[in-house]
């Protein structure tokens, strides 16, 4: 089976929760961006890394905007079901941008990356990456991914959403909607492509916002049916 659930923020108590424990050996766990675990490289992280590499079910991630991004970079590239990866160790994997997957017999797309909402204050305090914003090659290597694939996925992993739904969930808020090139771009793709479900992270809410959309944080979904793991 396949799971998926929002951002972690490097902490390892998430893997303690009872609905994760309930794994098992062969599954899978797809984390929606800002996995938070390769940041600074110290013994304490590595070995934290070395558990969760050990884990019997496979945990994959997306990258967010909180990462160390140079660290990240560091590990080398590899194929993993269809897919470019980043193998952190054993079973830990970093699904790479613009991909497509096929697990458990589902096609998913993976696109990482956003734009910061502190950026500026990131920025003045050199904590801001580059990197975190997809580039050029990214997107069109995601758009032609999914030309070859007929345009036609079954699941949709990002940490930001689309246009329209992050303008949605904002509404409530009375607050200015950030949209960014990429939440357009995500808007594009939706309108392009067919697909069963959309999962995102970066609103850090859990909540079905339409037939497709879903917003997680802390909840662990089911990717074939869209409904909560307990």
């Amino acid at each position: 089976m396949v799971y998926v659930t929002g951002d972690t923020h490097g902490d390892f108590s998430r893997f303690q929760k009872t609905r994760i424990k309930k794994l098992k050996k062969g599954d899978t766990l797809i984390i929606c961006g800002d996995f938070g675990f390769i940041w600074d490289g110290s013994k304490k992280e590595q070995k934290i890394l070395r558990k969760l590499d050990k884990s019997k079910f496979n945990i994959c991630f997306i990258d967010g905007t909180h990462e160390n991004f140079e660290l990240l970079e560091q590990y080398k590239i590899s194929e993993w079901n269809g897919g470019k990866v980043r193998r952190i160790g054993g079973n830990l994997y970093h699904l790479m941008r613009g991909q497509i997957f096929t697990i458990e017999g589902m096609k998913f797309f993976t696109m990482g990356g956003g734009e910061s909402p502190d950026f500026d204050i990131r920025f003045e305090n050199n904590n801001w990456s580059r990197s975190e914003i997809p580039n050029r090659t990214e997107l069109l290597e995601g758009c032609e991914n999914l030309e070859k694939a007929g345009c036609e996925v079954d699941v949709i992993i990002t940490h930001e959403p689309p246009m329209k739904i992050k303008g949605f969930l904002k509404l409530p808020e009375n607050e200015s909607v950030r949209i960014t090139g990429l939440n357009t771009y995500f808007e594009e793709l939706g309108n392009s492509c067919t697909f069963k479900r959309w999962f995102f992270g970066s609103m850090h809410i859990d909540k079905p916002v339409s037939g497709a959309h879903i917003a997680v944080f802390q909840q662990v979904y089911d990717a074939s049916t869209g409904k909560p793991f307990e």
